[in-house]
């Protein structure tokens, strides 16, 4: 159930952080991307060293690392989590994160967090006890913070209590649960196109567009941690995505990407149109490439096949389809016309005029304009955090 998902790991100042190694080892043999934080009385405990090589990647502790003291955005951390866990959770942590503190990066990651978290308390005997430690817990758990109660057994102290952080195994099994009750598309398909399409001028050159498929892919992701099986039909891109719910299909013009759609469309219950599919084409390819001889070159070109139109056709009432609209002015009246046209049942806008949006970009600011005319306007986001949107949306769509 944690295949493809994001976890990120929070270790506080604990002897139970010997056990964070295990528990890393577990969560990406079921196939999780591990990132750690530890607080700077952690690494008394257990190593960056040791971590990194579990996790595969970088261990953070400060706000900035290396000699050239690079920043590391807590914020981003934040957001790219699926899960964000805790463990072991100290008594100093547990006592900052009721009040809000942020004096290190583990806190701070804590409060731009949007994802669930979830927190393994480890502390000896009396501390766990005390009613300013049981208040604490109240309060995270009020933020709607998940806990898994400590076992009791032997303690660092020697004494014999509650207060032993919950063994690796059963703290993953309690996220892969937490996963489970997540999977609201599972028994669904999902066809999503992604990417730009390259339209041959002669085997050196070709029309394209700066689409780098980053919307696509995090569509992708996402329906397949809610438990979708997606067809992921992609244009050129450097992107990859490993998930045994994502069947990749890659492409390379439009010709190819409508053949591609067509012959899957038919399986699909949620066909989400996210490719910058090129709307020309030229009418003739050069086998040679084209030498420069003269001041001027001409190339005639046709139309490509509307794809989204064509599925706006063919589509049951079954079926769910959803395009996207990039426009530099008259956005919405433009995209309302395509909704309209193409008989979609919603269409995800954005504009080239936000900045830091669109082509290219980590983030993106969007518009979501349904058939009835209701528009809800979001926030510039991650594309990550702009795919859980429209993903909910859909949710409500389906009242799943």
């Amino acid at each position: 159930m944690l295949e493809g998902k994001k976890i990120l790991l929070g270790i506080s100042g604990s002897i139970a952080a010997y056990k964070t190694a295990a528990l890393t080892r577990l969560f990406v043999k079921a196939g999780a991307e591990v990132k750690v934080i530890l607080t700077p009385s952690a690494k008394a405990f257990i190593t960056p060293l040791t971590l990194s090589t579990l996790s595969k990647k970088p261990v953070y502790s400060s706000f900035t690392e290396g000699s050239q003291g690079e920043w590391i955005n807590h914020v981003e951390l934040g957001l790219w989590a699926d899960y964000f866990v805790i463990a072991p959770l100290s008594a100093s942590t547990l006592s900052k994160m009721a009040m809000g503190n942020s004096d290190n990066l583990l806190l701070a990651s804590y409060l731009s967090a949007r994802c669930k978290v979830i927190v393994a308390p480890a502390m000896d005997l009396d501390m766990y006890a005390h009613p300013a430690t049981q208040n604490n817990l109240s309060i995270i758990k009020s933020y709607g913070n998940l806990i898994i109660p400590p076992n009791s057994g032997e303690l660092a102290s020697g004494l014999i209590g509650a207060g032993r952080m919950a063994e690796p195994e059963e703290i993953v099994d309690f996220i892969s649960k937490q996963a489970q009750l997540g999977m609201s598309f599972k028994g669904k398909r999902v066809l999503i196109t992604a990417g730009p399409t390259y339209e041959a001028i002669d085997p050196v050159r070709f029309i394209g567009n700066h689409s780098s498929g980053k919307m696509g892919f995090a569509l992708a992701e996402v329906f397949a941690n809610h438990g979708a099986e997606v067809v992921l039909v992609s244009g050129p891109t450097h992107l990859h995505l490993k998930h045994n719910l994502i069947t990749v299909l890659n492409v390379k013009s439009a010709h190819d990407m409508h053949a591609a759609v067509i012959d899957n469309y038919q399986s699909a219950d949620i066909i989400l149109m996210a490719a910058a599919v090129a709307d020309y084409t030229p009418s003739q390819v050069s086998a040679q490439k084209i030498k420069k001889k003269t001041s001027e070159l001409s190339i005639e070109l046709f139309q490509t096949k509307d794809i989204l139109k064509e599925l706006g056709s063919l589509k049951t009432e079954k079926q769910i389809l959803i395009g996207f609209a990039l426009e530099t002015q008259d956005e919405e009246a433009n995209a309302i016309k395509k909704l309209t046209e193409k008989n979609l049942d919603f269409i995800v806008l954005n504009s080239l005029n936000n900045e830091q949006t669109g082509f290219g970009f980590d983030t993106n600011q969007i518009q979501i304009i349904e058939k009835g005319g209701t528009i809800t306007r979001f926030e510039k986001k991650l594309k990550h955090q702009v795919a859980l949107d429209i993903v909910n949306k859909i949710k409500q769509m389906l009242h799943v």
